[in-house]
């Protein structure tokens, strides 16, 4: 009897301990996900290259992604769809989005991704920008062009976020390339 007994002792023991040490090992995972920021990267993409860059992003952080999208059309010819994007600009026209961001308020930082259209952002960003507060976030611009560069893309979205901290690095890529995002996400030090 006293030997079960002892046995019986033991084992409680060795239960209690394992238990504490699981514990203290999802108390640890627990720590580290309260310090890694919630994620989400929202962008509009025209052609795709956008898309590219957004999924290479989250691939990095493992944030969330989110498409940017309207119902508003354009032309299929590229001259037709530039002109009318130009007029656009020029108009502040701001298309209606579809789809939303749920929660905005659980996102500690925003990657915002826009082709160069025009030395600027498309209005799909602008629609989104003065859709959602972004207030007291880190917001980080990605952009891709097609050989124009940043040029007023960053500055432009900058002065349309209201109350949002704009990081000063942003990703300026040509078309879809995405080679070197892994080594900007960390110079952007987002991620603990």
């Amino acid at each position: 009897m006293k030997k079960h007994l002892v046995k019986f002792f033991i084992l409680i023991n060795l239960i209690c301990l394992t238990s504490f040490a699981l514990a203290q090992d999802v108390k640890g995972e627990t720590d580290m996900d309260t310090l890694k920021p919630k994620i989400l990267i929202a962008y509009y993409s025209y052609s795709g290259n956008t898309r590219a860059v957004a999924e290479a992003i989250r691939q990095e952080t493992g944030g969330v992604l989110f498409e940017i999208k309207s119902n508003h059309a354009y032309p299929e010819s590229y001259r037709d769809m530039t002109k009318q994007a130009q007029e656009e600009i020029k108009a502040g026209f701001r298309p209606v989005l579809t789809g939303q961001v749920d929660n905005m308020g659980q996102y500690d930082v925003v990657f915002i991704g826009s082709p160069n259209w025009w030395g600027t952002i498309t209005p799909h960003i602008s629609s989104f920008l003065a859709q959602y507060d972004l207030n007291g976030k880190t917001v980080v611009p990605f952009i891709t062009h097609g050989g124009g560069g940043v040029q007023n893309t960053v500055r432009d979205l900058s002065v349309q976020c209201k109350g949002c901290k704009v990081s000063e690095k942003a990703w300026v890529g040509y078309g879809n390339e995405t080679e070197g995002v892994r080594d900007w996400i960390k110079a952007v030090k987002i991620l603990p």
